[in-house]
């Protein structure tokens, strides 16, 4: 079975996205240094992606290619959602039950989890197996968190850091007892 993994930029307050999902603060260049994770291919090893409604609405209505190919994409929803590609659809119910179908759909491939509170309900049920976060050099001062309260801890281990461009990709598996 896969795993649940996150690919993120995130500032150095640990936010997301700006105030009012703000992304003008990420850098549109940038070469990865040796050991850095690209998103394509971050991709290779995805079989299915759990992505939040506001974070897909906002990839939705970027002005550029989609960038996941063929991907299927589930989002959790409530609200009607007019799929921008065919891969996309709308699921419902709770953390544990979306990240089960996430990885049925990605059969033996892995989960990629995108979205700041879909993230912190994860972590919160103890589902993230890695995060690949990648530190932008900017302090945002507000907008969407990457991280929210927890019940207890959770313990990750690093890997080697790698550079891109100005920024630091770390990546954090999940150590577990």
């Amino acid at each position: 079975m896969g795993r649940v993994r996150v690919f993120l930029a995130v500032s150095l307050d640990g936010f997301v996205a700006g105030s009012d999902d703000d992304l003008s603060w990420l850098p549109t260049e940038g070469e990865p240094g040796p050991g850095a994770l690209t998103l394509d291919a971050f991709l290779k090893d995805i079989g299915a992606m759990l992505m939040g409604r506001r974070t897909y609405d906002v990839v939705a209505g970027f002005d550029a290619p989609w960038m996941y190919g063929d991907v299927p994409i589930l989002v959790p929803t409530h609200r009607p959602l007019e799929p921008a590609q065919p891969t996309v659809r709308a699921v419902e119910g709770s953390i544990g039950a979306l990240l089960d179908q996430a990885l049925a759909v990605a059969g033996d491939r892995d989960v990629y989890l995108d979205g700041g509170q879909l993230v912190q309900q994860a972590l919160a049920a103890d589902r993230v197996d890695e995060m690949v976060l990648t530190m932008v050099p900017v302090v945002l001062g507000g907008g969407v968190p990457l991280f929210g309260p927890l019940a207890e801890p959770r313990r990750f281990r690093f890997g080697p850091p790698a550079t891109y461009g100005g920024m630091v990709q770390l990546t954090a598996t999940r150590t577990r007892p």
